[in-house]
């Protein structure tokens, strides 16, 4: 277990932001119709981008996802999330013992636009760790759960992706982290939620985010390393 690069995805792994972002898209779909619990929004949307779903919104709405609705979207977001927004517990102990452990060799690389991922590390007080090593499946040609994110943070770092871990908290992000090639552990604060992170190929669940500096020296001795 002796890992050369460490890939956190960002919400629900660093930032505690998917119940913030998840109230704001449950209410403006009800706005346009689509009306559904804060619980099923969640299961359907956590860990996808808004953008790939448009056919079923238009279909449940009968209205157009436009540009426009879709920026109204990410300016209401971005409000509630800069009012609200916190840490994960432990993450910036996570962070740090992830930057020793390879020696500066981590990065963040989210499904999210650009501006979000930044303006969250930014808030958390995270950016100095990821400034420079920030990826966003809005830039790439296929979001999460394709790999596309995750073997660009890859590449960035010239790690061979088989000796990438990836830090995950959604099936679509594991499944992500699986084809890239990397071992992924996932953050499973839901034990219902555990036997569908596995089967999407999490080898490790945790249950808090400062449990991971302990497993990976436990990992590192077991290894010999």
């Amino acid at each position: 277990m002796n890992f050369q690069a460490v890939l956190f995805d960002c919400d629900g792994v660093l930032v505690d932001s998917e119940p913030i972002t998840n109230a704001v898209l449950r209410d403006m779909l009800e706005e346009r119709g689509w009306v559904m619990s804060s619980e099923d929004c969640f299961r359907y949307f956590v860990g996808k981008a808004v953008k790939d779903h448009k056919a079923e919104i238009e279909a449940r709405t009968g209205l157009p996802l436009t540009e426009e609705w879709l920026h109204a979207f990410r300016l209401r977001r971005n409000e509630a999330l800069e009012a609200r927004l916190q840490v994960m517990p432990g993450a910036h102990e996570a962070v740090v013992a992830a930057y020793e452990l390879t020696q500066g060799s981590i990065a963040c690389a989210s499904g999210a636009d650009r501006y979000k991922v930044e303006m969250q590390l930014a808030h958390v007080k995270l950016m100095p760790h990821f400034e420079g090593r920030i990826f966003s499946g809005h830039e790439m040609a296929r979001t999460k759960p394709a790999p596309d994110v995750y073997l660009a943070a890859a590449a960035h770092l010239k790690c061979n992706p088989a000796h990438c871990l990836v830090i995950e908290d959604s099936t679509a992000g594991i499944e992500a982290g699986v084809a890239a090639g990397a071992t992924v552990w996932a953050l499973c604060q839901d034990e219902s939620l555990a036997t569908a992170l596995k089967e999407a190929g999490a080898t490790q669940l945790f249950p808090h985010m400062g449990a991971l500096p302990e497993l990976w020296r436990a990992s590192r001795k077991a290894a010999g390393v």
